[in-house]
């Protein structure tokens, strides 16, 4: 059939009749009706019911969607999102931003390129001289102006803005001077292209705690907030309670190139990431969670240099233990570290099981690893919970035991209470010093903990991994206690006695 009998056929479906089609559901149903090779998963089936709730309006007017690279994101909220919305409303205009033209002009392509394959199937065509790439418009009267980040866009209004990655790399994001750019040219020019029903969708890749995102929601607020903006962010690995795919701890993001069920494939896939990635692009990029470049405790350099399972071994092990801190009611990150002291009087960290989780989480999973190390003690932090922690290790302890009595029988750990006398940056610098100073290693590849000690600074998250870090560090590596005291005996008998009806936690 030829471009002139489809338009002539066009002319004639019924506008009513298109709504009803059964694949305009929603985007990721055209996209998997049209084009056999878009396979759906998971996350793009949510992306497209998000994008549906922000074309409707009735929650919310402002979407911000965070995923990792590669994973359709840019397919589905700005090709299909696009065409799906000129297929409802052909006469409105779209104006989509990129951190280049060239980029921002590739999407415009594409988009015209569905509607050259496929707008004639709903009443949707091109104007006669469409040709430009970067500048379009429908038959009807809508269309797409495509610009770079910078770019102006004056007389042209937008009743859908689509900003897609402005941050086009590190460099870029490490720069103060690009930042601001990209923030004022959000502020001013694209400020004011919205009238009073545009909708503004965010597609980003995080790169850095001050970019796009991180400013748009800092200064317009979250819907739940009372704010502007509907936040949407599928980590690699979820570690939200929150998580917009009901996943548990540590689950994978779907992947296209993955097939559905494949949990196995996706694990290994996205560790592989993390393994090829520093630390820090990590967090950003596939977490979804950008740090600051520079802590107060330790550099990158300094920590990828004390690593001694690369370039160097560590020294045989000794004494060995688990530290604790626990979380705040199951939603902050319960630092769970293990490790031992080496022959050479180094503190080399091991584990790190830390997440967020319950107490009856942590307890286990503290447990297990204890366990798994052959840990001579717990240490753990009472400050805001008094023995609850200790409780919760020993209920947990006497659980496992009756699960598998030969293996949590033959060894029980002792527990120490650690009270906190001072601010975690008071208590952290010391360990600080002594990464400096080659008193401790890591003895795996450990980058969540390793990000908590580049980054973290004072007022921002409770750093549950440093903390848990800092106590074991303290209790192997013979220092003054810089703001630490401990407790340990007759407390753990006597509470024992009381949990199993016997003496097993002292020794």
């Amino acid at each position: 059939m030829t471009a002139g009998v489809l338009a002539q056929v066009a002319d004639v479906i019924d506008p009513d009749a298109v709504v009803e089609r059964p694949e305009l559901a929603t985007p990721t149903t055209l996209a998997a009706h049209l084009d056999p090779r878009y396979q759906v998963r998971a996350h793009l089936t949510l992306i497209g019911e998000e994008l549906v709730k922000l074309e409707a309006g009735d929650e919310f007017d402002r979407l911000l969607l965070n995923t990792p690279p590669r994973v359709g994101k840019t397919k589905t909220a700005v090709e299909w999102f696009c065409f799906w919305w000129l297929i409802k409303h052909p006469t409105r205009r779209i104006i989509i931003g990129s951190y280049g033209d060239q980029l921002a002009r590739r999407a415009g392509k594409h988009i015209r390129d569905l509607i050259e394959r496929h707008g004639a199937l709903y009443g949707l065509t091109l104007q006669r001289g469409s040709a430009a790439a970067n500048d379009w418009e429908t038959s009807a009267g809508g269309g797409v102006r495509s610009v770079g980040v910078g770019s102006g866009i004056t007389g042209h209004d937008g009743d859908l803005i689509i900003i897609d990655d402005p941050t086009k790399s590190r460099a870029e994001a490490e720069s103060v001077a690009r930042r601001d750019g990209i923030w004022d040219w959000y502020s001013a020019d694209i400020g004011s292209r919205v009238m009073p029903d545009t909708r503004l969708l965010l597609v980003q890749t995080p790169w850095h705690p001050d970019d796009l995102r991180a400013r748009v929601v800092r200064q317009e607020g979250r819907v739940e907030d009372g704010g502007k903006w509907h936040v949407v962010v599928m980590a690699a690995l979820a570690e939200d309670p929150d998580d917009p795919l009901g996943r548990g701890f540590g689950e994978p993001l779907p992947h296209p190139r993955i097939a559905e069920g494949d949990t196995n494939r996706l694990v290994k896939y996205w560790e592989r990431m993390r393994s090829s990635r520093g630390v820090r692009d990590w967090r950003a990029l596939y977490q979804c969670d950008p740090k600051a470049p520079l802590g107060q405790l330790a550099t990158a350099e300094l920590l990828r240099e004390r690593r001694c399972f690369e370039s160097r071994s560590c020294g045989a092990p000794g004494r060995t233990g688990v530290a604790v801190d626990p979380s705040g009611g199951g939603r902050d990150v319960a630092g769970i570290i293990g490790g031992h002291l080496d022959d050479g009087q180094r503190c080399v960290f091991t584990h790190d099981r830390s997440g967020v989780m319950g107490s009856a989480e942590w307890g286990r999973a503290a447990c297990q690893l204890a366990a798994e190390i052959g840990a001579d003690f717990f240490v753990f932090e009472q400050n805001y919970g008094g023995d609850m922690a200790a409780v919760v290790i020993r209920t947990a302890w006497d659980a496992l035991r009756r699960e598998d009595p030969e293996k949590y029988s033959m060894f029980v750990p002792m527990i120490k209470a650690v009270s906190a006398r001072k601010s975690k940056l008071l208590r952290a610098e010391p360990i600080g010093q002594q990464w400096k100073e080659d008193r401790c290693r890591t003895g795996a590849y450990l980058p969540d903990l390793e990000s908590e000690w580049t980054t973290w600074a004072p007022g921002g998250d409770s750093p549950g991994r440093i903390d848990a870090s800092v106590y074991l560090a303290y209790e192997l590596l013979p220092l003054p206690s810089a703001g630490t005291s401990s407790t340990t005996g007759a407390m753990d008998l006597a509470s024992a006695d009381l949990l199993s009806g016997r003496g097993m936690w002292g020794r």
